[in-house]
């Protein structure tokens, strides 16, 4: 989509494209990194690309992506502009720990807004049998895509609980639910807002047990990795569900390389932040997508273009955190 410049000037004249870059500079263009088809990301992100692309006047095209983890990479590297990611990822990511960053520090990511909590829960077909974390020992356990939070954090889980499972499988959430179905994974665990998708789609065909952590389990968990919170999935979150269920759970962040203009990120905070209903009616974990949750960044530096709306707004953003 290209812009006359007339019309350009017409829209930073429309406070479209707030202080910053003249408006001719403003990109022909803007990609946001998602995840797999199945998956929370992929739904939520097509709904505040669109969102943002009407209030900032600048197209934004999204990528099926691995998830969190490879939504750095691309964004690191500007094979795109905008990603979104579990917290937990980004911590690893900023400080070059975990496998996957092989010691690299990604550093040129700053976050946007927030956006949900990440919870960790697994479904399995009642005629399995199973129904607890323990009983997934020597059992075949899928986990999405490999560069995703599950794909990076359950094998940790299962390692820090002393649950050895027979094998780990990746794919996309629907690919995973098929394989489930079919009897070739004995169990799919997966980490994401709710409703997940592809555990809804699981239970629509099948009989399914849905189960998460025990306390002391989840006591474990959190001492061993402290990124993690105490989360819990609601009764009715899926039909036959009909217990809450305790568990814990990494919050979401947007993301957005730091070369990208501040005028943009703000217009994009701006449209996201003040939009929640219409965000809400595209997938209903965006109820947390709100303001108020900024505050559940406590070491990603912000984009300068996020502080201005949210200092703007009255939320004080820690001088360490101004990136």
């Amino acid at each position: 989509m290209t812009f006359s410049i007339a019309k350009l000037a017409a829209v930073a004249i429309a406070g479209f494209l707030l202080a910053g870059p003249a408006a001719a500079q403003a990109p022909k263009s803007l990609t946001l990194g998602t995840a797999s088809v199945g998956g929370v990301f992929f739904v939520y992100g097509q709904v505040w690309a669109n969102i943002a692309s009407e209030a900032i006047k600048v197209p934004i095209s999204t990528r099926q992506t691995d998830g969190p983890n490879h939504n750095i990479i691309l964004t690191e590297t500007k094979q795109v502009d905008l990603g979104m990611t579990t917290m937990g990822v980004a911590l690893q990511a900023w400080n070059g720990e975990g496998a996957w960053t092989q010691g690299r520090k990604f550093q040129s990511i700053r976050a946007i807004f927030p956006m949900y909590d990440t919870m960790f829960h697994f479904v399995s077909l009642q005629k399995s049998g199973i129904k607890s974390v323990t009983q997934l020992a020597g059992k075949s356990v899928g986990v999405g895509p490999r560069a995703g939070t599950p794909g990076t954090y359950v094998p940790l889980m299962l390692e820090a609980l002393g649950v050895k499972v027979g094998s780990i499988r990746n794919g996309s959430g629907s690919d995973m639910t098929s394989q489930l179905g079919d009897g070739l994974i004995d169990n799919f665990a997966f980490a994401a807002g709710l409703p997940f998708p592809a555990y809804s789609e699981a239970e629509a065909s099948h009989a399914v047990n849905f189960f998460a952590f025990t306390e002391e389990q989840i006591a474990i968990l959190k001492q061993k990795m402290p990124e993690l919170s105490d989360a819990t999935i609601p009764k009715g979150t899926y039909r036959t569900l009909t217990e809450d269920q305790p568990t814990v759970g990494v919050f979401n962040f947007a993301i957005a390389h730091k070369d990208v203009a501040p005028d943009i990120v703000y217009g994009i905070v701006k449209a996201v932040m003040e939009n929640n209903p219409r965000l809400v009616l595209g997938h209903s974990a965006a109820k947390e997508t709100l303001p108020a949750n900024v505050t559940k960044n406590t070491f990603l530096p912000f984009h300068p273009g996020a502080v201005k709306y949210f200092e703007e707004k009255g939320f004080k953003i820690p001088a360490d955190l101004k990136g």
